[in-house]
């Protein structure tokens, strides 16, 4: 393991999210906030300044990372990120208790939006900045960022970093030079996002919240962008326009898409876009999941509370498939009382996700797709062993060692799954009783199985809400701080998709070479 490259790079990413910290510094001195708060982010900025300063001191021997050592430090740097940018929510006593702060800000960088904030309004403008920022941050990847800063190597050292942060099962270079292709990355995220920003301004403030239409609309787009998904006020989006909701439901879709195919179009390669097999499936579940949605939305034969209209219906519809899809979670109406029908079609898309290459989470529609191909092959090899396979997926052949990863990430994922439903079976609030207030009245549900399982499948696909006792209109506040340390990890795991993470934790990663 080489110690001093690895603590130099985290040294650097130390620094970063010191810096970072300035703006919601900024933002508290710009809304007037009490000395608290700003010291909140004072403390942590210098704290990460200075390590990470004393940790660029040491001179590695040698400047290549093996790829267990990319994918370690990956993991290393989101963890050391999570340790200190929940900081500022402790110190200003906005999130007192450490472990729900950790909690809180693993969600955001992981752009998982699972939440224990019950009232949102409680808190002040810095920390709902912080909060949406840290999805932002860790939308496109902590280390992908830094890689446009620090020098390219000819060892692929570049590559092995990307490869551990960047979701879907695979992934490569938009040109030939790494930071050249980090840079294309993140101005075409910077671009939509800014975009996104310009076009919430031009809708009518949200009724009660008419002095910070600016502000939200960013806190807004950053949920959408990092397909993140933290409530800033009450009722997730519930409160925002129609027009608002339909803004946000294009530009999570377009969030959800493979950033590189926003690169081809930049070149004029159009026809291709269309061409590739992830994008087509990718609308092709949007649509099914979206039509299947509305009819039971619209049924007669569905008793549930909420009365839409057809609009309604069909926006409530696609906002959110478009959110949990995307794995984002912002939700504009309490979906845990739709019919059973709408329910389980929320449920199958909360394991699809959207597209590799997105900041989305989730398994990943090329992976599914893949692995559908797998199980044709596999099954026609029974039916006639002379069959000799010849998959494609985007044009390329399929090699046996992709589809056997594939294989082995669903085998890993479902089994993590399970591990996780089974710890939170332990917890002490398991049998209770909670009070749930939404659009469609005041009801009770209880903390049980489904409860549980779906915070479980919402962690480790970063989407956010579940059902029951953890859905759009409640938190997890009620699990013990085991199950949020345990919850915690799971969306690192989900964000990480698994390798980085049990590398991390290998005895045989950090023996010295």
């Amino acid at each position: 393991m080489n110690y001093k490259k690895l603590g130099k790079i985290l040294g650097k990413i130390m620094i970063l999210e010191g810096i970072l910290m300035i703006i919601p510094l900024i933002v508290s001195f710009i809304y007037r906030e009490d000395l608290k708060h700003k010291i909140a982010f004072i403390i942590p900025i210098c704290i990460l300044i200075l390590c990470g300063y004393l940790l660029q001191i040491p001179k590695p021997k040698r400047d290549d990372l093996y790829q267990k050592e990319g994918f370690a430090l990956t993991a290393l740097v989101w963890i050391v990120m999570a340790l200190f940018g929940a900081l500022p929510f402790v110190i200003s006593q906005d999130i007192p208790n450490y472990i729900n702060a950790f909690f809180e800000i693993m969600s955001g960088f992981t752009t998982t939006g699972s939440s224990i904030v019950n009232d949102v309004t409680a808190l002040e403008h810095s920390t709902l900045f912080w909060r949406s920022f840290s999805h932002w941050i860790g939308g496109m990847g902590i280390l992908v960022f830094v890689l446009i800063f620090i020098p390219e190597s000819n060892d692929g050292s570049s590559m092995h970093l990307l490869r551990a942060e960047s979701p879907g099962p695979q992934v490569g270079k938009l040109v030939s030079k790494m930071k050249v292709t980090t840079r294309i990355l993140y101005l075409i995220y910077l671009g939509l996002t800014l975009l996104e920003i310009v076009i919430l301004m031009l809708d009518k403030p949200i009724k009660g919240y008419e002095n910070d239409q600016f502000f939200y609309s960013i806190l807004a787009t950053f949920g959408c962008a990092g397909t993140g998904g933290f409530g800033f006020i009450p009722n997730s989006i519930e409160l925002f326009n129609p027009f608002s909701q339909y803004v946000m439901s294009i530009f999570l879709i377009l969030f959800g898409c493979n950033f590189s195919l926003y690169y081809l179009i930049l070149i004029g390669k159009v026809k291709t876009v269309f061409k590739s097999e992830e994008f087509k499936s990718y609308f092709l579940v949007l649509g099914i999941a979206i039509t299947l949605i509305f009819i039971s939305l619209v049924s007669r034969f569905n008793a549930f509370p909420q009365e839409y209209s057809i609009e309604e219906a069909f926006r409530h519809s696609l906002f959110q498939v478009a959110s949990i899809m995307t794995t984002t979670g912002y939700s504009t109406t309490d979906f845990n009382t739709w019919p059973m029908l709408a329910v389980t079609i929320l449920i199958v898309i909360m394991f699809v996700g959207a597209m590799a290459g997105s900041t989305s989470g989730g398994i990943k529609m090329s992976r599914i797709v893949i692995a559908f191909k797998g199980v044709y092959i596999n099954i026609r090899k029974l039916i006639n062993p002379r069959y000799v396979p010849k998959a494609k997926f985007e044009g390329k052949n399929l090699d046996e060692r992709t589809m056997n990863d594939i294989f082995a990430y669903l085998t890993l994922y479902f089994f993590i799954l399970i591990g996780v439903v089974f710890l939170l079976s332990f917890d002490p609030a398991n049998g209770q009783i909670l009070t749930i207030s939404s659009d469609a009245g005041i009801y009770s549900v209880k903390h049980g199985f489904f409860s549980n399982f779906s915070s479980a499948l919402a962690c480790i696909s970063n989407i956010g809400p579940g059902f029951e006792a953890v859905g759009a209109y409640s938190s997890y506040a009620s699990y013990s701080y085991f199950s949020k340390i345990i919850l915690s990890i799971t969306m690192l795991i989900g964000r990480l998709e698994i390798l980085p993470v049990l590398i991390l934790f290998s005895p045989k990663t950090w023996k010295k070479i």
